[in-house]
């Protein structure tokens, strides 16, 4: 059994959730229940288990439409389904749709055990030790869904040696995940080398890459072993790969291809047998399109992508991360504070943190020097941010934003065919009209933009 793994059971019959708790605590699972699909769901925005059962027949949503809604924002959380003898070529198309299994009632309690292990280990793939199970993530503090969903991709992908691309706003936690994903890999007890490719000159960039040896060039004094050696046998972080110098890039793209180097000065090639993950804030696809990446490259580094989301996009974790720093700092500088005012948490919150959590720590560390109370005040936090931030807007304004984007989006689709956008949206004519009215939408732009877009292709053919 994979220690601390949570089941979500999900079951409108309360006689066999209630049994099926006890049978999987009984065996040292951590369970959880739902009494709906739509209970599911709401679970699954705050906890992320490690699997999911859930009953084919419910009431309202059926186990199979949960899946896919699982598998939509999920796509590595198994899910097996129970199902009566009645369904089972239901639970066959299920199995084919994505589903990682299905159990027939009434189910052996063996076979039940059997399959759910079978997926724990699909979904956790087992390690070499308790530490590493329990460590290898312990920097990274969260509690949003997203991010262990992220977290759950990480530790699926650390088993393997394929080249990992993160993506991420800068100060999200890119270098983080390098590191996590190399604690619970094959390599962790190897060097984990990180570089960032843009803080170092130009000239010194393939010598600290792939080293030199003594008199290779002028001030070359002794021999020097470049990263891709030191980090023999380890991980090797190519911080924003996307500044990396085109010259470098032709270089680098043959080290990968040949699985060796051969230092400055050198008659001689060195193999190299090294895991490479890189980080960029950059969008690298449009980098290829400006001509600054290769994309011969790219597709080498890309094999295995994760977008790590920004603090805006999981503000859940920012009280979170705002009273783990308070603790850290309070203890480095040697302060009595305890947390935040009221006041200075509705301003943590609500701040768009453009710099991510680099920024978050680094509000707080300020907070904290300049701190002379118990509690940070809403002062200290509003100067700290110096107001570059603007506030979270409301639930409605969100709402209306979406709506507006929505009918505009749909109305570029069908070219301002009313009949057309209304089906794609599910709303009657009259209602679709209404929020255009609503929205003071003016559908002749749509029109004549079709009208213009033809003409333009008559006329080029």
């Amino acid at each position: 059994m994979i220690a601390n793994s949570k089941i979500l059971l999900v079951d409108d019959d309360p006689d066999l959730l209630n049994l099926l708790s006890i049978r999987l605590n009984a065996s040292g699972y951590d369970v959880d229940t739902a009494s709906s699909a739509e209970s599911a769901l709401n679970y699954l925005d705050l906890e992320r288990p490690q699997l999911v059962i859930s009953d084919l027949r419910m009431s309202g949503m059926c186990g199979m439409e949960l899946f896919e809604k699982i598998y939509s924002k999920y796509p590595a959380l198994p899910v097996i389904i129970l199902t009566a003898h009645g369904t089972i070529p239901d639970a066959v198309s299920a199995v084919q749709s994505g589903i990682f299994g299905y159990l027939t009632k009434p189910f052996d309690s063996k076979n039940l055990l059997a399959q759910i292990q079978k997926a724990l280990n699909n979904a956790s793939p087992t390690d070499k030790n308790e530490h590493n199970r329990t460590s290898w993530c312990k920097d990274i503090i969260t509690q949003s869904s997203e991010m262990k969903e992220v977290l759950n991709k990480a530790k699926l992908v650390a088993v393997g040696d394929a080249s990992v691309l993160l993506y991420g706003e800068s100060g999200v936690g890119k270098e983080l995940f390098a590191r996590a994903i190399h604690a619970a890999s094959n390599r962790s007890d190897k060097p984990f080398i990180a570089v960032n490719c843009a803080a170092i000159p130009e000239q010194l960039l393939e010598s600290e890459f792939f080293g030199h040896v003594k008199g290779a060039f002028t001030g070359a004094i002794r021999h020097h072993d470049g990263l891709f050696k030191l980090a023999e046998g380890g991980t090797l972080l190519l911080d924003e790969i996307g500044d990396m110098p085109q010259f470098l890039q032709v270089k680098l793209l043959r080290a990968l291809q040949e699985k060796q180097i051969r230092p400055i000065g050198s008659a001689q090639t060195i193999p190299i047998d090294v895991r490479l993950i890189s980080a960029t804030h950059r969008n690298l696809r449009e980098e290829i399109t400006k001509g600054n990446f290769r994309e011969d490259l790219y597709y080498r580094l890309d094999v295995i992508s994760l977008k790590i989301p920004a603090l805006s996009e999981r503000r859940e974790d920012i009280l979170l991360l705002s009273n783990y720093f308070v603790e850290l700092f309070a203890k480095r500088y040697q302060k009595n504070i305890s947390g935040f005012s009221p006041d200075a948490m509705q301003i943590l919150v609500t701040a768009t943190w453009p710099g991510n959590v680099r920024q978050l720590m680094n509000v707080v560390e300020q907070c904290v020097v300049l701190n002379t109370t118990s509690l940070i005040p809403s002062a200290l936090v509003y100067d700290a941010i110096q107001m570059e931030t603007s506030q979270l807007e409301s639930f409605e304004q969100a709402k209306r934003q979406f709506e507006r984007d929505y009918l505009v989006k749909v109305l570029k689709i069908t070219s301002g065919n009313v009949t057309q956008a209304a089906r794609i949206a599910k709303r009657n004519r009259t209602d679709f009209y209404k929020l255009l009215q609503r929205y003071q939408i003016d559908l002749n732009k749509y029109k004549s933009r079709n009208v213009e877009m033809h003409e333009t292709s008559t006329n080029t053919q």
